[in-house]
């Protein structure tokens, strides 16, 4: 598509739509209200939808099209939703032009990147999705990448791997790089080299009014530090993402397992040994249950070890003295290990989840906290497939970053806590339609409200939960205020409609 038909298309809501053009003045006046917009159409029916599949370099899928089904699917199968379009964006002028294009008509937006917002958001019912999935390109600068946010940790992994670097990230291969990056980007290398958004020097944005900018520690410095760990859906579309890289380290890790009735130590004592770990330690601990564990609760950690091979069994030696049952060692390099965790790549199952973030000191927690965990998992309906309790190791090279530095504000926190349940079978519809998805929300909402006596309101915002209370404290602490009018300032309108 031409320059001219762009600039064709985005002028012509000009006499009420957004300035989309110079750089942000922080002493003009904000940009007209998009309340003065008028419509194309009073119905979706109505809206000029081949005008925008005209002018996108990408491709527009519309619900009679063939591709619709593939387009509209995301990670969790229980959001059967319906989008009004699908715009596949090639470039940040393609979002750029799909913003305006939406705000003309008055279109409501989702934007996705990898399609695992647990709640469902970037399904986007009833609105234009922004699928960035197509810009998943990876280019080099020195030991500097550039990255899409719509590549997969997958491929993420290996493009990096690939130069002999690493970069901190979860195990899910099908997360997309921009909600993990903007949400704070947790994983199993987390305590060796810090947050995914840690090692993000510089982003490109498309913000609500057309813009788009290149942001960094010096440009665009508010912009830059809620990017880091604030959240997606909010203050732009981002496009690309710098980050720095770490040379791919060898990665000795172990899978320890133990009975059920040996949980009420194990818990205590694997917080207590990573409480005193040195920072090239991680580890997961894992409470599961339901219809998948028929001899009862699964007990089992999982470890990974940065440093030198030789020292294993010495920084393991405080949680083997609790007597595991099962222990299962391998030692690989970066790339091996990330895949070995991604899995087998099996069908996604549909799930609710919740979260917390522990701030509470490493040495052994209260004991009738453990105790009430244990409990409620142990309770998990046998309607459910798999359902519990993960809880992954934070602290070392975290909490070398001051917690107003980024968004991310849990830097003294201990550990995230995720709570989810899974089921399997044909009732995969949303909420209100499915007895499975109610039972699996009620009992992961009940084992957050079990503990939240223990370990407070604090929850993660990468496993967004839609009926926390008050989710910017929950999420954001006491950078909440901050990030609120960062949002107000990039976004003075009010345009992105996500709720947290």
């Amino acid at each position: 598509m031409s320059e001219i038909s762009r600039r064709a298309l985005l002028a012509a809501g000009a006499a009420t739509a957004l300035s989309a053009c110079g750089p942000r003045d922080r002493n003009a006046p904000p940009p007209t209200a998009p309340a003065t917009l008028t419509p194309t159409g009073s119905s979706a029916g109505r809206v000029p939808w081949a005008q925008l599949g005209r002018h996108l370099d990408g491709t527009l899928v519309r619900p009679n099209d063939a591709a619709y089904d593939a387009a509209r699917a995301v990670e969790n199968p229980r959001w059967q939703a319906r989008p009004l379009a699908v715009a596949r964006v090639a470039s940040a002028a393609d979002v750029a032009t799909a913003l305006r294009f939406a705000q003309d008509n008055a279109l409501e937006v989702a934007i996705r990147s990898g399609g695992h917002s647990y709640p469902g958001w970037s399904a986007g019912d009833g609105k234009l999705v922004l699928d960035c999935r197509g810009l998943d390109g990876l280019t080099w600068q020195g030991t500097s990448t550039t990255m899409g946010p719509g590549r997969l940790l997958a491929d993420v992994y290996a493009g990096v791997a690939g130069r002999g670097r690493a970069l901190p990230g979860g195990s899910c291969p099908t997360v997309g790089l921009g909600g993990l990056t903007l949400g704070g980007g947790v994983g199993v290398v987390t305590r060796a080299y810090g947050l995914t958004c840690d090692h993000l020097t510089a982003a490109e944005v498309v913000l609500p009014d057309g813009r788009i900018l290149t942001t960094d520690e010096h440009d665009e410095p508010d912009l830059f530090w809620a990017l880091r760990g604030g959240g997606g859906g909010h203050l732009g579309v981002t496009t690309s993402m710098t980050f720095s890289t770490v040379p791919a380290p060898m990665l000795t890790t172990t899978y320890l397992t133990w009975p059920s009735a040996r949980a009420e130590e194990v818990v205590p004592a694997w917080f207590a040994w990573m409480g005193a770990a040195p920072p090239e330690l991680w580890s997961t601990l894992k409470l599961l249950d339901g219809a998948s564990h028929p001899d009862g609760m699964s007990v089992g950690a999982t470890v990974t070890w940065v440093g030198d091979a030789s020292r294993f069994d010495t920084v393991l030696a405080p949680i083997l003295r609790t007597g595991p049952t099962g222990r299962y060692d391998h030692h690989r390099g970066f790339l091996e290990a990330m895949r070995a965790y991604a899995g087998g790549g099996s069908a996604p199952q549909p799930f609710a989840a919740t979260s917390h973030i522990a701030y509470a000191a490493y040495a052994a927690p209260d004991a009738t906290a453990i105790s009430d965990l244990v409990q409620l998992v142990e309770a998990c309906p046998r309607t459910i497939h798999e359902g519990g309790v993960s809880i992954d190791a934070l602290g070392g090279a975290v909490a070398e970053v001051a917690a107003d530095a980024t968004a991310f504000v849990h830097r003294e926190a201990r550990a995230t806590l995720q709570y989810t349940a899974t089921w399997t079978g044909n009732q995969t519809g949303n909420e209100s339609g499915s007895s499975l998805a109610a039972t699996a929300d009620r009992f992961v909402h009940g084992l957050r409200a079990g503990m939240t006596p223990h370990l407070g309101d604090h929850a993660y915002v990468n496993y967004a939960d839609a009926s926390l209370h008050d989710a910017g404290t929950a999420y954001f602490g006491d950078n909440w205020p901050r990030l609120q009018q960062v949002r107000a300032s990039y976004d003075p309108h009010q345009f992105f409609t996500q709720p947290q």
